[in-house]
């Protein structure tokens, strides 16, 4: 079975467009899937044309029409011209037919049209004048989804980082952190290392909040009051977690390298070293969603957008872990 892949425009006045094109430019990715772009042909063909792509882009009336011999099929969502195209700004118009895209994405998904969904990177700001008010993609996927326990995990090869709490503010992470927040999120990893990722006993590890995690108490009892009965409550579920464990000393010392997963208590905790790791490999992977979405683990780099110098290779490896996932959940 070769899984039909759904890849949202994301902003267009970003580089999502062009690490797209260039990732369904490569004649061996192109081989593992079949893909189906979400947005605007006219955008699509637009950006073909200015980075000189060898790719003949047909608009379709559905997911179920089968585009011509040698084409990538594209179905549009919002309708969008040349005109509104503001390459390397924040747009309202570039937000509504990102959410748009997404909506679209997420209908085939849950319907059965297509067998998972890459995001392009969007500007959270623009989604936000388009009247999508989520902190991010993560959340506005689990809304319209309804999934219950969805849990942000970035991955670059075998670094796997999930996160405790995702877009809330430094200062609000200790009040977003609890016994049964953690355990979930815990559960939902997982059971994703199980089913998605093909891991048969994972084990996580949990960094404290706190420096020195806490050092027993004298810096913090986050650790103490929430974080370790958690990891115990996690633990008489059948889920092998330890910690938990200074974040700096833990990533100093490459402890990493012999968990298959890391609970990181708050985004930068994680992401900081998972992307100086991989930083052009890294996928966003939603774990726990009723449907399989991943997306490239790096923004809509306004600064670069256009410049044609982006580099696909994170959506590249979104697409494949997104190919990898399909193939897992219909065995």
């Amino acid at each position: 079975m070769t899984p039909r892949i759904a890849i949202t425009i994301g902003d267009f006045n970003g580089i999502g467009p062009e690490v797209t094109l260039k990732s369904l430019a490569d004649p061996l990715l192109r081989r593992e899937f079949h893909p189906l772009l979400i947005g605007p042909v006219e955008l699509f063909r637009h950006y073909a044309a200015m980075f000189r792509l060898p790719l003949v882009l047909e608009e379709v009336e559905s997911a179920g029409t089968k585009p011509s011999a040698g084409t990538i099929p594209v179905l549009p969502s919002h309708p969008v011209s040349l005109k509104q195209l503001q390459i390397g700004i924040t747009a309202p118009d570039a937000g509504v037919c990102a959410g748009t895209a997404i909506e679209k994405a997420i209908a085939l998904c849950m319907t059965q049209q297509a067998d998972a969904m890459v995001t392009a990177p969007v500007s959270k700001e623009a989604l936000h004048y388009a009247g999508y008010n989520f902190p991010g993609q993560t959340e506005m996927l689990a809304l319209l989804t309804r999934s219950e326990s969805v849990t942000m995990m970035l991955i670059a090869g075998s670094f796997r980082v999930a996160l405790a709490t995702v877009h809330v503010p430094v200062r609000a992470v200790s009040e977003n952190l609890t016994v049964e927040r953690i355990v979930g999120r815990l559960t939902t990893v997982d059971r994703a290392l199980r089913n998605d990722l093909g891991v048969s006993s994972p084990r996580i590890a949990v960094l404290g909040l706190n420096p020195h995690a806490g050092e027993n108490g004298a810096i913090g009892t986050e650790e103490k009051t929430i974080i370790a009965p958690a990891i115990a409550n996690a633990a008489g579920l059948g889920i092998a977690a330890e910690g938990p464990f200074p974040a700096d000393g833990f990533f100093g010392a490459g402890d990493h390298k012999r968990y298959d997963a890391v609970m990181a208590m708050y985004h930068d905790q994680g992401l900081i070293p998972l992307k100086m790791t991989g930083f052009d490999q890294g996928i966003n992977f939603s774990a726990g969603l009723k449907i399989v979405r991943t997306s490239p683990d790096h923004g809509t780099a306004f600064g670069i957008a256009g410049k044609g110098t982006a580099d696909p290779g994170s959506m590249k490896a979104a697409i494949r872990l997104a190919v990898s996932i399909a193939h897992q959940r219909k065995r």
